[in-house]
């Protein structure tokens, strides 16, 4: 193979290796967050609860505990590292013409005959499993009245963001189909409840930020090989289904459980 055909290759592979790179990196951002909190979600109920005390010290301990959200909920700065650097990453991919040449050399070369209705089949799977578990008694660490309302916060920001960016911006699709390419609002939508999964079963199940955001990240590169998306469409959409689920996560308001289970 001559130099100038390797170097088309390391080109075309790169889309890729560009999404593993995104679900690895996705996977190891979780895993700080678990030295912030401490080993088991419990309340120490000193006699001073039952025994009347002045000062009321125990009340006043256990109304903290149970009114206080875990770490993992509060904002954080590097909790914002991850989607920075897909949106920056993305947002550059789709300002260089060559990149996105590179890519559509590729499919046409690779991927011209190929589809699948996979990545419309997978799409809500991420959202759809924790009422799975809920009905075969796995418990999430949020109760699921509080987490509905959670994820409908993150489906509104979702939707009313992607609608807005796609509206503002116009990009065309690689298949010329319509001017909606920008961001992908399967990435969006998929890498949104992937959070959620990730942050709610995440430490009963070690596995699961390396499943959902693999769930994620196969959705996004079926959205490539259906020739839908750039991949700054995909990285984009990521970073803002991420902030979404994060945001609404953030600002959440514990209407009826108020005591949240995060370790």
């Amino acid at each position: 193979m001559t130099g100038s055909g390797q170097k088309q290759v390391k080109r075309a592979a790169l889309p890729g290796l560009l999404l593993i790179l995104l679900h690895l990196g996705l996977v190891m951002n979780t895993l700080p967050l678990k030295a912030q909190m401490p080993e088991k979600d419990t309340c120490i109920i000193s006699q001073s609860f039952f025994i009347p005390d002045s000062s009321f010290q125990g009340h006043r301990n256990i109304k903290e505990k149970y009114l206080t959200p875990s770490p993992v909920l509060r904002f954080s700065k590097p909790q914002l590292t991850m989607p920075a650097i897909l949106m920056g990453a993305g947002i550059a991919m789709d300002l260089s013409s060559g990149f996105k040449n590179t890519q559509l050399s590729f499919h046409d070369k690779h991927l011209s005959g190929f589809h699948t209705a996979a990545d419309n089949a997978l799409l809500y799977v991420p959202a759809v499993i924790p009422y799975g578990l809920d009905l075969l008694g796995v418990s999430s660490k949020t109760d699921i009245k509080n987490r509905t309302a959670i994820l409908i916060k993150a489906e509104i920001l979702v939707t009313a963001s992607g609608y807005l960016l796609k509206h503002t911006v116009h990009q065309w699709r690689p298949d010329r189909s319509n001017r909606y390419s920008f961001p992908s609002g399967h990435s969006m939508q998929v890498f949104a409840t992937a959070t959620m999964l990730s942050m709610e079963y995440k430490d009963q199940f070690k596995w699961m930020p390396y499943a959902a955001y693999g769930l994620a990240t196969g959705v996004g590169m079926l959205r490539l090989a259906n020739n839908k998306h750039y991949v700054g469409d995909v990285l984009v959409g990521a970073a803002l289904g991420i902030l979404s689920m994060k945001l609404a996560y953030w600002t959440h308001h514990y209407k009826w459980h108020k005591h949240p289970t995060f370790k």
